[in-house]
């Protein structure tokens, strides 16, 4: 399965923010729709991923202050991304390597979406049951070696 596919079955909503964003406004976009990143847009070009992890560590270290602060200011810059012709495997072993929740899908300069790691995880296992369903259809159908033998 490749990253395209997992993006064509999670859809193409993208919620993005601007680095001179207030943080407190990110932090309500992102409450308010469910979501545990924002890509962060400078004319029309990724310049960074604002995630749960800067969140949980600015609000560490200013508390409240958090909420005047711009995303530019707390975001990850050159976020790690992946390619849409990647193979699902290699993304989760990448994702894995770096620790990384969220992971923007780059074709060029053109952002695709963004996956998130519960994305693949799910991705992967519909692939596997579909298979599994797939085998044990087949092994149920196999043909006794009484039935071979007698042709």
């Amino acid at each position: 399965m490749l990253v395209t596919e997992i993006l064509r079955i999670k859809g193409s909503t993208l919620f993005t923010a601007q680095p001179d964003m207030l943080m407190g406004d990110a932090v309500h976009v992102m409450a308010e729709n469910d979501i545990g990143s924002l890509v962060v847009m400078e004319a029309g070009r990724l310049v960074g991923l604002l995630t749960f992890r800067e969140l949980i560590s600015v609000l560490d270290r200013e508390g409240g202050a958090m909420k005047e602060m711009t995303v530019g200011e707390v975001m990850q810059r050159d976020p790690l991304t992946a390619r849409p012709g990647m193979d699902v495997h290699e993304l989760r072993k990448v994702m894995l390597e770096h620790h990384a929740r969220y992971i923007p899908v780059m074709d060029g300069t053109t952002l695709l979406g963004v996956l998130s790691f519960h994305d693949v995880a799910k991705a992967v296992y519909e692939e596997q049951s579909f298979e599994n369903r797939m085998l044990k259809s087949y092994i149920k159908n196999w043909p006794d070696e009484e039935e071979t033998s007698a042709r």
